[in-house]
């Protein structure tokens, strides 16, 4: 999202965003600003709701619930924009290959033409020194079409390279962007593209399919009584209790600060309810200790 507002919108409006941010005890990070100039501007109005649905609650705007909406509303084009830069880069290292393989062609055909010219001389009965000359003219044409040849093969081996950090670097991002950064689940980006999908299938092919909607009770409470790195450490163990459990094509995401769900391709309700038993008795068995109070 870009902010072009004229410099005396821009001043009141982020004024006010540091205004409310200090109210509600946000920290002044620059992602955080993102959010709250938004939202004083009614830029977006998805985050608009969700901005005043957590006032409405009288909910506090922890370091998650922060990361949560700046990862929703904002993240998105940020993932996009380095995907991009990726694939400038991928883009340009194709041409280098290319221009590589050009100045390849250029420098055998050339080689191809000065063999040609030798045999002709050779057909017109050169004398010995001249046929002397003429092999030592080829020897030193040889070389030079080796020395092209060994260039290339360094550069094409250098671009070969570099395309591989670049499709790594192009996955890797790839798996940022569809990927909880605290759980490693799917994130509710990414897994609302595969209920769509899966319904779509599911519809076509007239098989089941289900969705299991996961809520951590009392959670906030926990939180705010045992602070949020434990609070972190519930996420992932229910996180990896989810894992856990499923296979082949379901889809398993955080789907907001303590919600989680889990679609189950080609599944009826009652496989969907024994998923959900099963899960809830793994959960309800484990144990989180603290270990600065051993609670």
């Amino acid at each position: 999202m870009k902010f072009c507002d004229p410099y005396d919108v821009a001043a009141h409006c982020a004024r006010a965003a540091l205004g409310m941010m200090d109210r509600h005890g946000v920290p002044a990070h620059p992602n955080n600003f993102i959010i709250w100039y938004a939202f004083v501007a009614d830029r977006n109005p998805e985050l608009t709701k969700a901005v005043n649905g957590i006032l409405r609650a009288g909910q506090k705007f922890t370091d998650d619930a922060c990361s949560e909406l700046y990862e929703r509303y904002f993240g998105t084009s940020q993932h996009e924009a380095e995907l991009r830069a990726v694939g400038k880069r991928i883009e340009d290292a194709v041409a280098r290959v290319l221009e590589h393989l050009v100045t390849a062609n250029q420098g055998a055909a050339h080689y191809g033409e000065a063999l040609q010219n030798f045999s002709g001389e050779l057909e017109g009965n050169a004398a010995a020194a001249e046929l002397g000359a003429l092999v030592r003219s080829i020897l030193d044409e040889t070389k030079v079409m080796v020395e092209v040849n060994r260039q290339l093969e360094e550069r094409l081996e250098t671009s070969s390279s570099e395309i591989a950090r670049l499709r790594e670097d192009l996955d890797q991002l790839k798996r940022e962007a569809t990927t909880d950064a605290l759980t490693g689940l799917a994130n509710r980006k990414l897994f609302d593209v595969a209920l769509r999908e899966a319904a779509l299938e599911a519809e076509e092919e007239r098989t089941f399919v289900s969705l299991l909607m996961i809520d951590i009770d009392f959670f906030k409470q926990f939180n705010d009584s045992h602070g949020h790195m434990l609070g972190d450490q519930v996420l992932k163990l229910v996180a990896r209790t989810i894992s856990d459990s499923v296979k082949g094509k379901d889809t398993a995401a955080r789907y907001g600060g303590e919600e989680f769900a889990i679609l189950l391709p080609e599944t009826p309700a009652a496989g969907g309810v024994r998923v959900g038993d099963m899960l809830r008795k793994s959960v309800e068995s484990k144990e989180v200790i603290n270990k600065t109070t051993n609670e």
